[in-house]
């Protein structure tokens, strides 16, 4: 009699996938062991859906004389198995998307989803399927499908550096002591060239000097000297002196300066570094405009021979280059007498040669700071 009292409405009849996983996966911390629970959820599920198929009423084989009424209970059993049909799809999809919620779910749920209906529908799906399922997808996951298309090492350096044997590396310091040994002839070469520099002698007033022929190599020491002893030749001064010689023989190098344009030249500097520098003066115009190369270089003859000759050659000095040049644009100062001149009108605007200064972008001024306007 029991089994014939209908049973509460309001009591489930079989319980989702979701509620089965809800108690099944209790205290669970490995997401392996929540793989497992869900298989035999899944297989268990799947059983009893095929054993209710097996379990639904079936037509009668005898005919009966009324057609009608067997074909009316024929449609009627197939409308039931249909719409049980569609209410187990209905709730498998309705676990799926249940499951998608399970902290142990790491996004397996599209597999699922897909996989679950059509076991529901076929009812011939087995757990060892499922698992062998699920493995072939982790290996899937862990071992990603590889292309036909194969990287080379450092794809992205555009040239490759060639590589130098050792052959190669003597050759290549052969030829840079070569080189070096080349251009320090030229540089020998072009410091033994003989230049002229007129100048005057400057008290406030200038004395004509002459002429003072020199190396592009020499240093300014080097002229000033030689400006003294033409100096005590012409008896520069004898007109405020009468022992002028006497008087230029005392006189040393430290006690000169040599002032080009309005530039103080140091005694330790060479002609060559402004030469080969082309350093600019105040005027605009080149403290040492001389030119950077041999002058015998420029006929194709060999650096060596070219230095020698350049060395052991005599020439005359008003053949030199430099000769015709202004003598008023050198200027060799008594050092005592700039000391006590040097606030007044041109020794004032002198200035000591500093190689890091522009003088092109300098704004003159005087000891008072007023800006100096000079006429081109």
């Amino acid at each position: 009699m029991s089994s014939d009292q209908p049973t509460s409405r309001f009591a489930p009849q079989n319980k989702t996938t979701n509620e089965r996983l809800s108690t099944t996966t209790v205290g669970l911390v490995a997401l392996s062991d929540f793989r497992k629970r869900r298989a035999e959820v899944l297989e268990a599920q799947v059983r009893e859906a095929r054993e209710a198929v097996l379990a639904a009423p079936t037509p009668p084989a005898e005919t009966t004389p009324n057609n009608d009424n067997s074909n009316n209970a024929t449609s009627d059993d197939s409308g039931e198995v249909e719409k049980h049909k569609k209410k187990k799809a209905k709730k498998t999809k309705t676990a799926a998307r249940a499951r998608a919620l399970v902290s142990f779910d790491d996004g397996d749920g599209e597999d699922d989803d897909e996989a679950t209906p059509a076991a529901v529908k076929k009812g011939k799906s087995k757990a060892g399927g499922d698992k062998s399922a699920e493995g072939k997808d982790d290996e899937d996951t862990n071992n990603p499908p590889k292309t036909g298309s194969k990287v080379g090492a450092n794809a992205s350096v555009a040239v490759v550096p060639r590589v130098l044997t050792k052959a190669a590396l003597r050759r290549e310091a052969a030829e840079r002591d070569a080189l070096r040994k080349q251009f320090l002839l030229l540089q020998a070469a072009v410091k033994a060239t003989e230049i002229a520099i007129p100048f005057v002698f400057y008290d406030g007033t200038n004395t004509p000097g002459g002429i003072v022929r020199v190396k592009k190599g020499d240093h300014a020491w080097l002229f000033l000297d030689k400006s003294r002893k033409v100096g005590a030749e012409l008896g520069v001064g004898g007109e405020k002196s009468a022992n002028a010689r006497r008087d230029w023989a005392r006189v040393g190098v430290d006690d000169l300066m040599l002032v080009r344009g309005s530039i103080i030249i140091p005694h330790h500097y060479e002609f060559y570094f402004f030469i080969m520098n082309k350093t600019m003066g105040p005027e605009g115009r080149l403290l040492f405009g001389y030119s950077a190369e041999a002058p015998l270089l420029k006929g194709g003859a060999d650096s060596e021979s070219a230095s020698s000759d350049v060395l052991s050659r005599p020439a005359d000095i008003n053949t030199l280059e430099g000769a015709s040049d202004d003598p008023t644009f050198t200027k060799v100062v008594d050092r005592r007498w700039y000391q006590r001149n040097k606030h007044i009108y041109p020794a004032s605007v002198w200035q000591d040669f500093d190689p890091e200064k522009d003088y092109q972008s300098e704004i003159r001024r005087d000891l008072g700071g007023n800006t100096f306007f000079f006429s081109q």
